[in-house]
């Protein structure tokens, strides 16, 4: 229990701690070097040169795949429009039944790809990754386990891919699981019959729900591989942190003390980026060889609840009011190496307390302010 916490508990119905969204970058790590991909053609397909009409064939297949399937599911392949796709693909997720694909979401957008140089003429060609702006299938599923998140499929060999999951749906299946009441709003608990099984359920989160649940989707999507081209040449997705929120969510009785709580934060937290306290809150020190942002800003001025975000090389805390109870101060990284963990998900036990510390050294510095 922290400082902040403790003055404010008797406001405070209750608490709890969790990861929010979590990307995570999706690539089948033998295939990151031309000579393995060689290697594998010639051994396993029987196929010498790999040469650009043969790359070009295969992502015609997966793009054939896709039409096929989502015919065969009664599924639309739609053009991904401009604004939030999450409020765009909220009607397709009404009434779908688990392990469901919802909709399917076509968009340009970069991908590491392996690309063929050579000529025909020769038939001698070169391969090496590139990256390159390519369409992209976003495969929006209703997972048993996981509620709500999308795949994005690169129709391009090496299939590069990535997941997007959230834990507060994994949260509201497992108190399911549990007949456990709660009340849940789009991103949020506003009400938990049993608030400390909430936090040890959110606390059990393992390697292990992050690998199944990918793991599954993405030999779905990747129809290319035989399951002995999976075992043998390790066709297999790898997956790694690209983005991750970890957020604390506390929820008052009362929306008047909330309001009042805010608008004392807005002021007392204007002097947050300074270096000093950024050194205190993100446990890293500030040299005169960081190049990263560094600063506090308030955002969305124009909305009923502005956002207090602060800045510290590729992740940032931020904190604001949501759903009129609740005050959510979620710590965010688009690379983790900041904190000195490793990307791979098998690092999830190292970066919980990481991202879980930041949050805490947040709130006591303001608090003491």
């Amino acid at each position: 229990m922290n400082a902040f916490f403790e003055h404010h508990q008797d406001s405070i119905r209750f608490g709890y701690r969790c990861f929010d969204r979590i990307l995570l970058n999706g690539l089948i790590q033998p295939f990151q070097q031309p000579e393995r991909v060689i290697g594998f053609f010639g051994i396993y397909r029987n196929q010498y040169p790999v040469s650009r009409d043969v790359l070009h064939k295969i992502a015609e297949q997966f793009q054939n795949w896709v039409k096929n399937r989502s015919e065969k599911w009664n599924v639309p392949i739609l053009e991904a429009p401009e604004g939030r796709r999450d409020e765009f693909v909220e009607p397709y997720f009404r009434r779908a039944k688990p392990d469901q694909v919802v909709v399917i979401l076509k968009a340009r957008e970069p991908a590491r790809i392996l690309i063929a140089i050579g000529n025909k003429k020769d038939n001698r060609w070169h391969l090496q990754l590139a990256q390159r702006w390519i369409v992209q299938y976003n495969f929006y599923v209703h997972d048993r386990n996981w509620g709500r998140m999308f795949v994005r499929m690169s129709p391009y060999f090496p299939f590069s891919a990535r997941i997007c999951l959230n834990q507060h749906h994994w949260l509201a299946h497992r108190l399911q699981q549990e007949r456990i009441d709660f009340q849940q709003t789009t991103n949020a608990f506003l009400r938990c019959r049993d608030p400390k099984r909430l936090q040890e359920l959110a606390d059990s989160l393992s390697v292990h729900d992050l690998l199944a649940c990918g793991r599954k989707w993405l030999n779905s999507f990747t129809p290319f591989f035989t399951e002995t081209e999976r075992k043998q040449a390790g066709c297999q997705h790898r997956l790694f942190f690209a983005q991750v929120e970890y957020c604390d969510n506390l929820i008052f009785h009362r929306r008047a003390a909330l309001d009042e709580l805010g608008e004392r934060l807005l002021d007392a937290n204007r002097t947050l980026g300074q270096p000093n306290k950024i050194t205190v809150i993100f446990g890293r020190k500030i040299t005169k060889h960081y190049r990263g942002k560094l600063q506090t800003v308030l955002e969305d001025l124009d909305l009923p609840n502005p956002v207090i975000r602060s800045h510290y090389g590729h992740g940032f805390i931020k904190q604001y009011v949501r759903d009129h109870l609740l005050l959510r101060t979620e710590s965010a990284t688009n690379n983790v190496n900041d904190y000195a963990v490793h990307k791979s998900i098998d690092h999830l036990p190292q970066l919980q307390p990481k991202l879980s510390g930041i949050v805490d050294r947040y709130l006591e510095v303001q608090q003491t302010s």
